[in-house]
């Protein structure tokens, strides 16, 4: 069972239909929306500042999320992918956003609406990534334009798929992958 865990008098608020894998750690001022999906060996702490986070969105394994006493919080919109291994650490990400396996995310930066951070990317503080925006290296910088019916499209696909692999740890029936739909 996930630990979730008061601390300095806030208790988090997970909202409805949210799947927390085994071993997640979600802590303090936290306030999640509903379907939302954190995976196994994911640390969310909002002991020393807030994490705000929207609906459907999914924080995949090994992820962390933290914040700056009283200086930085963490706002995530809907219909948000986090990869992998990623750092976000007191950053306001925009809906439809995609923040790729391993990045890092530092504090005040801020990723726009449909905005793609891609796998391994360093974004320093304070650094404003536009709506639809695809952002790579380290230190992240701009790479090209993203077409923003294609993000919102594909992030809203991610985003729904983790709802599906959510399922299938809390309800048998869910679908099963086939080789029809590309999993094996």
């Amino acid at each position: 069972m996930a630990i979730i865990r008061e601390v300095r008098g806030f208790t988090p608020r997970i909202g409805r239909d949210c799947f927390l894998a085994d071993n997640a750690v979600v802590v303090g001022d936290v306030i999640m929306g509903d379907e939302c999906s954190i995976w196994f060996s994911t640390v969310l702490r909002g002991d020393v500042n807030s994490i705000r986070i929207g609906d459907r969105v999914n924080i995949q394994d090994g992820s962390v999320l933290h914040t700056l006493y009283q200086k930085s919080t963490i706002e995530i919109g809907n219909d948000v992918s986090i990869g992998h291994n990623v750092v976000i650490h007191g950053a306001k990400i925009h809906d439809y956003a995609l923040i790729g396996m391993g990045a890092i995310v530092m504090d005040d930066a801020e990723v726009g609406e449909g905005a793609l951070v891609a796998a391994g990317a360093v974004v320093l503080s304070r650094t404003k990534i536009g709506a639809h925006e695809m952002w790579a290296g380290a230190p992240a910088k701009f790479i090209k334009m993203v077409e923003p019916e294609k993000a919102k499209e594909m992030n809203i696909k991610i985003a729904h798929n983790y709802l599906m692999y959510s399922r299938w740890y809390t309800d048998p029936q869910e679908e099963q992958p086939t080789e029809d739909n590309g999993h094996k």
